[in-house]
This record gives C-alpha cells, structure tokens and sequence, in this order.
C-alpha cells in the first residue's frame, strides 16, 4: 500500500514552531514578487540554497533577514501589497483563501496576523522530516516541499497500516512539531486524495472494498492532474464527479492518451512507483511589478534576472539547454519565446540569449509590461557531450571569467559584480 503526507498548512505550522504564541490563532504567510532586485543600489543579495532538494524556487536571503510581518508588504506610502500563500485553518474561517490579496483578507479578519516568509526555515524542516521518515519507511519520495509519498508494501501488513500511519503521525508532531496528515491507499494518486480527507492532522486508508463509496462523490476538480481545460471538457460532457467520470470510460479513451490515463488513475488501476531520489528538472526566477512601457528598462530587468539565474544555475553545476522566456501584458495578454542550445555555460552568452528571446518575444510593444519570467531545463552536467566547441578559445575565456566571478559572488553577494547594461 503506498501512503501520502501532506504537512498541514506548513508556512503556518512553520511559523508556530518558531514562535508558539502564534498558536490556535489566525494567522497567514503574505507573499509578494521581490522587485528588490531590480534596484540599482541593490547590495549583499544572495541565494539561498540549502536543502536545495526540498524543492523550493530561488529566494533571496536579503528579503527574508530584513523584514517581517506586515511591513513587509507596505510600499512607501503605506499601501498594503501583495496575497497570501497559506493561512491557517483559525483563519481560513473567515473566508480566507489562498492567492487572496493580503488587504482582503484583513477586511475580513482586521486581527488576522500576517508573517513574511521564511524559506530557509521551511527548507530546514523540509530536510529534517525526509531524513526521519526515510528511517521508518523503506522507500520515501519527495513530491514538494511538503509533501512525500511512502511504500509500504512489504514492510507493513494492509491491515496493520492504520495504526502504523496514526502512530507515524503523532511521532512526527512530537519529534518535529510539525502537523501532518496521511493518507493510505493502493495507488499513490488515490492515497492523496485520501489525505485531502485526513485534513487537518488525521489519517484515512482507504481499502479496495472502500473505493467505490469513497471516490465516487468527489467533484472532478478535486483530483490531482484535473486542470481548469480538463474539468471545462468534463463539465461539457456532463461529468462531474469522479462516479460520473469512471462510469464514461469510452468518452475519456476517445479523447487520446492523457484523458485514458486519467480514467485509470481514477478507477486504481494505474500507478506510479515511488522514486526516492529526485532531480530538479528546471529553475526559473519571474518578477510581477507595476505596470512599465518603457522598453529600455524592461530589457535593464532583463539582464537583472539573467545574472541572478545565471548564479543559480552555476550553483546547482548544471548546462542547461533549454531557454524559455514568457511576457504577461496588462489586459491578460502573453507572448512567449524559447531556443534550444548545447553548448558550454557562461554568463555572458546566458545573458545574451535571454536579451534575444526578450526581444523576440515582445510583440505586443504597445501594451505595458507587467511579468518576466525566465526558465531553463533539460540540463546535462556532462559539459563535452554534444555542446558546441565552435570559438573554443573564447568559450574557456569566458567559462574561466564566469567562475571566477562565481566565487566573489558566493562571498560577497550577487550584486558585487553587474553588467554595465544594468545601470542604464
């Protein structure tokens, strides 16, 4: 049986471990786009990488030190800024969601307390509850920062696994202090659904026999791999819960591979293996700010996010050779662009392939310019494997100056060395 853990409201429960006043109380994690960056007496901006498996996105350890609460979220002119990313369930009671704008969620909850994030301590306890659950179950994988999936098979009998996940997650909140709640299935996919039903710090198995009366009744949005096109296509085809879903079998086979895969996630019949060691496939860094037309400076911000990437990718040792860039407009317009390239890594040639998908990619340059985002993927940490050696004497040039600007960065901050570009 394999079994799903879910960490209940973790940057909350997070939060309580280092200050436990914030217990039974409402409480919520603002979040806001860092434009911090684009600062040009930006200083001392570092990324912070520990436990970089927990996979988390790229966060700045300036942002994090220096604020905390709700001032962390005030412009200058005393402006409330930015939404939520979690609440706690004392919270949530008063109709507060997550994505919510931070100045809703105090007009429905004026005592509402909001915290800053803090990645370094969610990575830390990310970290410590992997290792303790990879002593007590064969095979763990992590699946986010919060979630891990476990199995069991072999190791506890079926009928046993009740009183194993219950006492699995009461030892957790003893030793970690960290709520969680567990769900136990024959398939991975049905055991998160089970763990939906745990919420908050409890457990539920669901049993073969027990399939039918448990899935059935679920709306067809609530499963994991059911996105806003899909559930629309259900929706047309008059299927709206799981028990609809799993009684149309050739309406779902006739709509191709994925849709059949679905079904049979659905009805227990497909599975995926626990996998206990995971790569990061991609890394990317995306600002949202204030609506900006002026294209000289967006291209200023897009050096600025290059160099920060750049780091981050020099960090993890990887060649990345896939690039995509992605603009959103304001009146939810987007445009995007990407290139496919094997060769060496530098900064240098990372920046300039940016700056040209940026130029490729804007093609609504009346509108004003309001996200950037910047990915890379299909790494390789193999540098003479299909890579290019065209210009070989400049590429170890710039390979050398790249690391060399790498190790000041790592000692004294990202911004110690910019691009010229970047002050214009």
């Amino acid at each position: 049986m394999k079994i799903h853990i879910d960490i209940d409201c973790f940057f909350v429960s997070a939060a309580r471990i280092k200050d436990p006043s914030l217990a039974d109380k409402p409480v919520a994690i603002g979040g806001r786009s860092d434009t911090k960056i684009f600062n040009k007496e930006a200083k001392k901006q570092t990324v912070n990488f520990e436990n970089s498996g927990s996979f988390v996105p790229t966060f700045y350890k300036a942002y994090e030190e220096s604020d905390d609460d709700l001032d962390a979220f005030k412009d200058k002119d005393g402006r409330v800024r930015g939404i939520l990313t979690t609440s706690s369930y004392e919270a949530r009671a008063y109709g507060i969601k997550t994505a919510m704008s931070i100045k809703q969620a105090l007009e429905l909850c004026p005592q509402l307390i909001i915290k800053a994030p803090n990645m370094s301590l969610y990575q830390e306890l990310s970290h410590r509850l992997h290792e303790f659950l990879s002593l007590r179950i064969p095979l763990v994988e992590q699946a986010s920062i919060d979630e891990f999936y476990g199995d069991l098979s072999g190791w506890v009998e079926d009928e046993e696994i009740p009183a194993f996940i219950e006492e699995l997650k009461e030892e957790i909140k003893k030793v970690l202090k960290l709520p969680v709640s567990i769900g136990g299935a024959d398939t991975r996919y049905i055991a998160k659904m089970a763990t939906t039903y745990a919420k908050p710090f409890g457990c539920k198995v669901i049993k073969k026999d027990e399939l039918d009366k448990f899935i059935n009744p679920i709306k067809v949005e609530n499963f994991a791999g059911i996105g806003r096109s899909m559930n629309e296509k259900l929706k047309s085809a008059q299927i709206h819960t799981l028990g609809e879903l799993r009684s149309r079998r050739g309406t779902l086979e006739s709509w191709g591979p994925y849709a059949t895969e679905l079904y049979k996630r659905v009805n227990g019949e497909t599975d995926s293996p626990i996998v206990t060691k995971n790569r990061r496939k991609s890394i990317g860094i995306s600002r949202t700010f204030d609506p900006l037309h002026d294209r000289g400076e967006l291209k200023r911000r897009v050096h600025v996010l290059a160099r920060h990437l750049s780091f981050a990718i020099l960090k993890l040792d990887v060649i990345p050779t896939i690039f995509h860039l992605s603009i959103a407009y304001e009146m939810n317009q987007k445009a995007h662009k990407n290139i496919s390239v094997a060769e060496v890594f530098t900064e240098k040639k990372f920046d300039s392939i940016c700056l040209a998908l940026f130029e490729d990619a804007d093609t609504q340059k009346r509108l004003q310019v309001i996200r950037l985002s910047i990915n890379c993927s299909s790494f390789t940490r193999d540098s003479k494997k299909e890579l290019s050696l065209i210009g070989f004497e400049d590429e170890q040039r710039m390979k050398r100056l790249t690391k060399s600007t790498q190790i000041l960065r790592e000692k004294y901050g990202i911004d110690v060395f910019k691009w010229g570009s970047e002050y214009f």
